[in-house]
């Protein structure tokens, strides 16, 4: 199982001392019987799952986007540990000064979207 693949190659890059906290969609191989078992056994591993059908993963998404706008693609870095120490830098710098992501779209027109996205969906389908 791919994802299980993925934990275990985490747990053998990441140092023993650390907690891991992931966030995950809930795409049913991410709760796999195999995969809570595998988690029960493995403490340092925290699994936070995005609520379905939400748009909450898309802030996470926007965070990443900025990081790499902002930090990595504005870089350039001759080693591992200076991308790491950079990227560090901006999380420490970004701490100080907090801008949550706020959601601008109004409940409204969210319902709008999906009922045109459905509709040409399902004119698709005909």
């Amino acid at each position: 199982m791919e994802w299980l693949r993925f934990l275990k190659q985490i747990q053998r890059e990441v140092p023993k001392d650390l907690e891991t906290h992931l966030i995950a969609d809930n795409y049913s191989t991410h709760k796999h019987a195999q995969v809570k078992a595998w988690l029960e056994r493995h403490k340092p591993f925290h699994m936070y799952f995005t609520p379905t059908s939400s748009s909450w993963m898309n802030m996470v998404e926007r965070f990443f986007a900025d990081l790499t706008e902002d930090c990595v693609r504005a870089g350039s870095f001759a080693s591992v540990k200076e991308l790491t120490d950079a990227i560090t830098a901006y999380l420490a710098e970004r701490n100080q000064n907090l801008r949550p992501y706020k959601w601008k779209a109004s409940g409204k027109d969210i319902l709008e979207k999906i009922h045109r996205a459905r509709k040409a969906l399902a004119e698709t389908e005909d």
